[in-house]
């Protein structure tokens, strides 16, 4: 990542991880977003585990499975995102 900022096509595929508990979530599958001010809004998962079906997380039209951005703590080789934010 450049300047400390990933760029959404960068968290593409990344697995999403709990950094309190390091369950594993799934893939980001896309990123959903304001078009007008860039602001990200969810990652959309692909291949959610048993774990994050269990969540009774908010889902998108299509039924995947939506991780608010503001849960994000670091992106690196994963996405790390606080299990308690993301509610």
């Amino acid at each position: 990542m450049r300047e400390g900022r990933a760029k959404g096509k960068e968290m593409i595929g990344k697995l999403v991880i709990s950094d309190e508990t390091g369950r594993s979530f799934g893939k980001v599958g896309d990123i959903s977003f304001i078009a007008e001010t860039g602001e990200l809004l969810n990652l959309v998962l692909v291949e959610p585990t048993k774990a994050a079906s269990e969540l009774n997380l908010q889902t998108d039209e299509s039924g995947r499975i939506l991780i608010p951005f503001s849960a994000v703590k670091s992106i690196g080789d994963f996405i790390i995102v606080g299990e308690k934010d993301i509610f």
